[in-house]
């Protein structure tokens, strides 16, 4: 099990995590990022800056899974039996059964550091193959079970919850093992793969063969081919690659019905409505994804990160409208607004000619090279180009021609190389804040053009002003990014921190906040989800979303599929 190597009560691998040293500097451990190793010594005045944070209230979250508070596990001998018969792995240990019960959203990790889960599956299944997923279905049903299927468990929708009110035996059915590459088609460009290998090994062994998919999920060390299909999965490079939907050419999915798939493997077909489509975002509640064809790519001989300083959120937001509106997007473009420019200032490393403090770093940054910009003002959009390098060169002088027009100036390579890396390390970051009463989150949308900046202002002020008034002492941090352009809008992504010193049911007050933020997206003629999908966290909104009928005609595929509701997870309906 991937237990011995993950953290059990946070996000990524046991040897990564920030912690403040004895001299009181920050320092992310171990050796697996470019930042692993290194001191980070502005980030404590970052965070009493931004979130009154104080390293003197520290709170200590326990340190193993107590087993005696576990919920036991209620399986029947028959299907036990049953189970050994067809000699798949399975376990009813606490950990491997408390390691599948949550995803990562705050209010899951707040349990896990503080009390324990109502309700979590009784058994692990780890089929090896599609052949397995048939049989473990096919059991499921002759002894009404319910399952939940597992990828890599970066859900942030509340998706892998187990309902507090199902009275079946619960499987979790872990698809970590069936993770090969079945074939590569060097002609047509595609593989065939299972769907339960997760992104950093499918672009490993793809690259081995100089080929890459080009979906990158900020989740992609750890979530899986299939949890990207069954919940509408978008990746950094889409401009390039595409999402999830562009790049699935053929997909099989076991259901209590039967499995599901389409006699060929071709581009497109006209053959009414597309029943990916039915298996893309149904997010557990159909069937298990087995197994995958999806389109792959040469790796690209060149790639060149890039970053353009704007004076203010809108010159930079006007010229990513631009750049989508000539359809001259880079693999990814990125736009950070003020705060979230100076947070990623916050995680700069030492380095030898090291500013005194954050503020005199900020300064220096703008007397030496953005003169006239208002440090309080400016955000900074981060490029990465890919393709060969005459193109990429050209490309890069298009985009930066077009920035020009609105202001910008081009900030260099390191800034936007700093940009992408801390994607990965971000995740991180949250638990840090917890053990010193802050509370983090993210959260996206997408939303048409013409309403990007009311949105964006909207959404942020929302949140300053429930925090107020929901009793919240400490100014909250609310900033937020657009992350990907399309020819008719952009998705946005929120980053939303407060400290909860001097609260009394944070998770509460939490929850009531992002539900506000979400009215505040629709009001806004946001989207439900652009690419998180929808779990439990958001089904209150699903009608309102794609309409009553709309609605029913989900259910109604449920209906038929799943009757016995088999997999019960509650998602989405």
């Amino acid at each position: 099990t991937p237990f011995k190597i993950l953290k059990w009560n946070g996000w990524g691998y046991n040897d990564s995590k920030f912690i403040f040293n004895k001299k009181g500097q920050a320092e992310f451990t171990g050796k697996r990022y470019r930042l692993s190793g290194m001191v980070l010594p502005v980030l404590k005045e970052w965070m009493e800056k931004t979130l009154g944070a104080s390293l003197e209230h520290k709170i200590t979250s326990r340190a193993f899974l107590n087993t005696s508070d576990v919920p036991p596990s209620i399986v029947n001998e028959e299907f036990l039996q049953d189970l050994r018969a067809t000699k798949i792995s399975y376990s009813q240990e606490a950990e491997d059964r408390v390691f599948r019960a949550h995803g990562h959203c705050l209010h899951e990790i707040f349990v896990l550091r503080e009390g324990m889960f109502k309700r979590i599956p009784d058994i692990v299944v780890w089929p090896g193959c599609h052949d397995d997923v048939v049989k473990i279905v096919e059991l499921a049903c002759k002894h009404n079970l319910c399952i939940i299927p597992f990828g890599g468990g970066t859900s942030v929708s509340s998706a892998l919850e187990c309902p507090a009110d199902e009275r079946r035996t619960i499987v979790s059915l872990d698809t970590s093992q069936m993770n090969r590459i079945l074939w590569v088609d060097e002609k047509n460009l595609t593989a065939h793969i299972e769907a339960g290998i997760v992104g950093q090994d499918l672009e490993r062994q793809l690259g081995e063969s100089g080929y890459c998919t080009g979906h990158e999920p900020d989740s992609m060390e750890f979530s899986s081919l299939g949890g990207w299909v069954a919940t509408r999965a978008s990746g950094m490079k889409k401009n390039s690659y595409g999402n999830i939907e562009d790049l699935v050419v053929h997909i099989k999915m076991v259901t209590p019905r039967g499995v599901i798939e389409k006699s060929c493997q071709v581009p497109r077909m006209s053959t009414g409505p597309d029943i990916h489509h039915f298996i893309m975002g149904s997010e557990g509640t159909l069937g298990v994804v087995t197994e995958v064809t999806i389109k792959i790519r040469p790796i690209p001989e060149y790639k060149k990160y890039g970053s353009v300083v704007f004076p203010n959120f809108e010159r930079g937001v006007a010229c990513l409208r631009e750049i989508a509106k000539q359809r001259c997007a880079p693999a990814s473009v990125r736009l950070v607004d003020n705060a979230q420019f100076q947070f990623g200032h916050a995680l700069k490393p030492q380095v030898a000619s090291i500013f005194t403090s954050f503020l005199d770093g900020l300064k220096k940054f703008y007397i030496t090279k953005f003169k006239g910009f208002d440090p309080n003002e400016l955000c900074v959009a981060t490029l990465l180009f890919e393709g060969d390098r005459e193109k990429v060169l050209q490309h890069e002088k298009q985009v930066y021609d077009i920035a020009a027009k609105f202001r910008g100036l081009a900030a260099g390579e390191d800034n936007g190389q700093r940009g992408y890396m801390l994607t990965f390390v971000i995740a991180y970051l949250r638990d840090l804040g917890l053990d010193y009463y802050v509370i983090g989150e993210s959260f996206e949308t997408s939303v048409p053009w013409d309403r990007v900046i009311d949105l964006c202002r909207n959404v942020k002020e929302r949140i300053v002003r429930e925090c107020k008034e929901k009793g919240v002492q400490f100014a909250p941090l609310s900033t937020c990014r657009v992350t990907q352009t399309y020819d008719a809008g952009a998705c946005v992504y929120f980053y939303f921190a407060f400290n909860y010193r001097g609260i009394s049911d944070p998770v509460h007050v939490y929850e009531q906040i992002e539900r506000a933020a979400r009215e505040e997206i629709l009001a806004n003629g946001g989207s439900l989800s652009h690419h998180h999908g929808v779990g439990k966290l958001r089904k209150q909104w699903m009608k309102e979303s794609i309409s009553d009928v709309g609605l029913g005609m989900l259910k109604s595929v449920k209906e038929y599929v799943d009757p016995n509701n088999i997999f019960g997870n509650r998602n989405l309906l």
